[in-house]
């Protein structure tokens, strides 16, 4: 088999490789065994295809429509365009609040006559209690995105977005949201660095002082590239939102010279202005296209909050999740969820059970929402890359995963006659890097049946 012949190649050793296909049909009472099944019954590290699971249990438990809000409060009162009094913002958890989304939501505070506010302003967090670890606790990069933690009132994911430019002369960075309050040291000089791996080839700091943020790049920047994009964790939270409210309050021109607070909205506050997100349904391909660790965390702790309790934790998340599985017969005993991101070392599941969840959703009213959510085949999000030049581009919609030591992939493929089936493919090894041409192996092979 081909796959065997991939995994000799690196001298994988096969009990740390779990494999289940499973063909699909009209109907469950139609489904035959498993096509191929190898250490399926295993518990392994499923790194970032841990998010079919928390996309499956948010679709049906949420459900595709679910938006989340996010509230502007005051405990003042507003006299010719001035609040007296502090501005509250309570958060829901909203994945997907960009700074254009805060923009357009402190543009309806601005038309409905409110010009100055001469109090603070006051972030509630509290629908939600997380329990997570510090941001760049799970490697040591405390800067990089993907380890940014979960957050009631959470605005553009925390990140500053760096985009770089070269010319013939030289490489330009610019930042988004521009804050005044992060400065840019720009050390990169044009080489012949591969383009494809330019990250490797470039460097960052990022260092806070007094409420001030220093990014610092150096290294080399391929000259051949297009612009790239890097999001950085630069500033804490609080500052983060302080300085991008300021900034776009003036811009809309309004004034304040208040400070920030993170605080719970007292009980005589009274409601202003709610703006509600986009649906679930659409959010969800900006988590699993790009695997989006974030995204799922909020989805954990939304769940908690939904269906447990108030202040939302993980704890109440992963709770939420069993019991919703129970209902649905699926008994995963030996499934461990930490976050429902797979930026973990202690989440587990077999390639047995992660396959027959998938065949559970196949037959699911949000089987659609699912599928089109994940990455396609040589064609976007981290599937755009590979498989360019195989017959299964466009085929197959597959969610990756990889930390150090785990190398994963799982979704559905379309086969040459028409069926659609579901693959599983995880490896736990110091060499599960290197076995992609094992995985593609397995996918044409499923392609051919």
């Amino acid at each position: 088999m081909p796959v065997l012949a991939e995994l000799k190649k690196i001298g994988m050793p096969l009990e740390n490789v779990s494999v289940y296909v499973q063909a699909l049909a009209e109907q469950p009472a139609l489904l035959n065994p498993a096509l191929l099944e190898h250490q399926s019954t295993t518990a392994l590290n499923l790194a970032s295809t841990m998010k079919l699971l928390t996309s499956y249990a948010s679709l049906s438990i949420l459900g595709p429509t679910y938006r989340w809000k996010t509230e502007i409060y005051t405990d003042g009162s507003l006299q010719n365009g001035v609040l007296n009094g502090n501005l509250y913002i309570k958060g829901y958890g909203d994945p997907s609040l960009t700074s254009d989304d805060f923009y357009r939501l402190l543009s309806r505070l601005h038309q409905s006559g409110v010009q100055e506010i001469k109090g603070d302003l006051v972030i509630d967090n509290s629908y939600f209690s997380s329990k997570a670890s510090l941001a760049g606790s799970f490697d040591g990069e405390f800067s990089r995105a993907y380890n940014a933690t979960p957050s009631a009132f959470l605005l553009n994911q925390k990140t500053s977005s760096f985009r770089f430019d070269a010319d013939a002369a030289r490489v330009t960075i610019h930042m988004e949201p521009d804050l005044k309050e992060i400065t840019i040291h720009n050390q990169l000089k044009l080489g012949n660095a591969d383009c494809l791996s330019w990250r490797n080839s470039i460097s960052y700091d990022v260092k806070q002082q007094d409420g001030l943020a220093t990014v610092t790049f150096g290294g080399v920047y391929p000259a051949n590239c297009n612009e790239k994009y890097l999001e950085l964790l630069t500033l804490d939270e609080s500052n983060f939102d302080y300085y991008l409210f300021k900034k776009t309050w003036k811009a809309l021109g309004g004034d304040f010279n208040g400070k920030v607070r993170m605080q719970a909205l007292p009980p005589n506050a009274s409601k202003l202005i709610q703006q509600d997100s986009k649906t679930l349904a659409q959010i969800l391909p900006d988590m699993n296209k790009w695997s989006n660790n974030l995204i799922a965390r909020q989805l954990l702790l939304t769940i908690s909050a939904e269906k447990v309790a108030i202040p939302a934790t993980e704890v109440n998340g992963v709770f939420a999740i069993n019991q919703w599985l129970k209902s649905q017969g699926l008994n995963f005993n030996e499934l461990v969820i930490e976050n429902g991101s797979g930026l973990s070392r202690i989440e587990r599941i077999s390639a047995q059970h992660l396959g027959q969840l998938l065949t559970h959703a196949y037959y699911s009213p949000v089987m659609p929402e699912l599928i089109s959510s994940l990455p396609i085949a040589a064609l976007d999000g981290t599937m755009q890359r590979r498989m360019k030049n195989s017959v299964l581009q466009g085929r197959a919609h597959l969610k990756t995963g990889s930390i150090n030591g785990v190398y994963t992939l799982a979704g559905y493929v379309l086969g040459q006659q028409g069926e659609r089936y579901v693959v599983v493919f995880m490896a736990n090894d110091a060499k599960a890097a290197y076995t992609k041409p094992a995985q593609d192996a397995l996918l044409e092979w499923v392609y051919s049946q």
